[in-house]
């Protein structure tokens, strides 16, 4: 059986976020269908959509799995679950674990529950920053650019901060 390549964007901004984010990657690296082929290095980053809370620490994970897409996104929501028991209050809303999957291969999946490629990843620096430290030539399957040529369109919006973390624990 083939292992697919995904792309995980991974954030947090309640209690030890860097703590919350390497916690999620353990378990990834834990799981005997995941193999956490490669990590971004961790950014302080601005929150969207609803600002009126505290900074992000996100990531971006590179992983090879044998778990089709739906079978991986219930392994991400139980990973979500089983670091934060009460889970985000609302959408966008602030949260101690957030796993999505970014990329799938080259698939083009819409569900109710699950859209790949992230339906808005390419707006969003704080996903395409980290994405291009560990897969800058992966192309979105519907845009059909490259990663690193969308974040070259982003870049500009001084609304979306991403800071470089330093690289201590």
């Amino acid at each position: 059986m083939d292992r697919h390549i995904v792309y995980l964007s991974i954030g947090s901004n309640i209690g030890n976020k860097k703590k919350n984010l390497k916690n999620a990657i353990n378990l990834l690296r834990n799981h005997d269908k995941i193999d956490v082929a490669g990590a971004s290095p961790f950014y302080k980053t601005q929150p969207q959509n609803y600002t009126d809370q505290d900074w992000f620490v996100n990531a971006a994970l590179k992983i090879k799995t044998l778990l089709d897409p739906q079978e991986l996104l219930a392994v991400l929501k139980a990973v979500e679950k089983d670091l934060d028991k009460d889970g985000k209050p609302f959408r966008f809303g602030p949260r101690i674990i957030d796993l999505d999957i970014i990329y799938y291969d080259d698939l083009i999946l819409k569900t109710e529950h699950l859209g790949i490629p992230h339906p808005r990843m390419h707006k969003r620096c704080f996903v395409l920053i980290p994405i291009c430290d560990i897969g800058a030539h992966t192309i979105h399957p519907v845009l059909n650019l490259r990663s690193d040529e969308l974040l070259k369109k982003l870049e500009k919006q001084e609304t979306q901060k991403v800071i470089p973390m330093d690289k201590e624990a």
